[in-house]
């Protein structure tokens, strides 16, 4: 579980986060959604512990991040996986190398105990047989596999996806937003998902929190999402032509 208290984050004076508390509790996809600039980016930097917040603080099943030393605060950190937008693999480097670079980085394991864990993962997101093969001969949906089992290997306790459909059509993007959703449920991990996507919200989206000008504006769930009168995030979730079309639809009682 992680716990949000009162989170502040400004740049050059300007207040980008502006009072943030909210829980993302474990074994659930988390979501948080908003317009550009609503300061979702920042926000998920924040928990990654990329950025210090200014006032507030973020527990991880209990444990204050701003009140761990150095040592601790590293350690934690090697307990999340990130999933980047675009994926963010390594071009040189196989399949099999881009699963295994945390594991070279954060473990002191085998060859061969590494590679056990990187077939592991690969297995765990339905890649086989691709160990060998570098991010350009295979597609945009199994490199987003890759960059999920990379995220895995460690067996994180956190798991942090940046946009994860971003690039990919709507097919293959209910199959990430499925696979992550399984793998949540079964490591019994806490996601949390940076998204603009209203697929993956009425897909997987059993925690929302809705941000609008660094604001918690609204917090529920797939189906309260569709039944809230917050006008901004009704103006959000039926701002594409094939949700207004269930909007129009669901006033008209059809």
């Amino acid at each position: 579980m992680i716990e949000v208290f009162d989170l502040h984050k400004a740049f050059n004076g300007e207040e980008i986060l502006k009072g943030i508390t909210t829980t993302f509790s474990r074994g659930k996809t988390n979501l948080i959604i908003g317009t550009s600039g609503s300061g979702k980016t920042v926000f998920l930097k924040c928990m990654l512990g990329l950025f210090k917040p200014e006032k507030g603080k973020i527990c991880y099943d209990g444990e204050a991040y701003s009140e761990l030393d150095e040592e601790d605060q590293r350690a934690l950190r090697e307990k999340m996986g990130m999933v980047f937008q675009g994926s963010a693999l390594f071009d040189s480097m196989t399949v099999e190398e881009n699963v295994m670079f945390p594991l070279k980085m954060f473990t002191r394991q085998k060859k061969d105990e590494m590679l056990h864990r990187v077939n592991e993962a690969l297995d765990r997101v339905n890649l086989d047989n691709a160990n060998k093969k570098l991010p350009s001969e295979i597609s945009g949906g199994m490199q987003k596999r890759v960059a999920i089992a990379r995220a895995i290997v460690t067996r994180p306790k956190y798991l942090f996806c940046d946009e994860p459909n971003s690039g990919l059509d709507p097919k293959t993007a209910t199959v990430i937003d499925n696979l992550i959703q399984e793998i949540t449920i079964d490591y019994d991990i806490t996601t949390v998902i940076n998204t603009h996507d209203m697929n993956s919200v009425m897909e997987i989206g059993e925690k929302i929190v809705f941000l609008k000008n660094g604001n918690l504006e609204w917090e529920g769930d797939k189906t309260q999402i569709f039944k809230t009168d917050n006008e901004a995030v009704t103006d959000f979730v039926y701002s594409s032509n094939l949700f207004q079309k269930v909007r129009e639809a669901q006033l008209k009682g059809l």
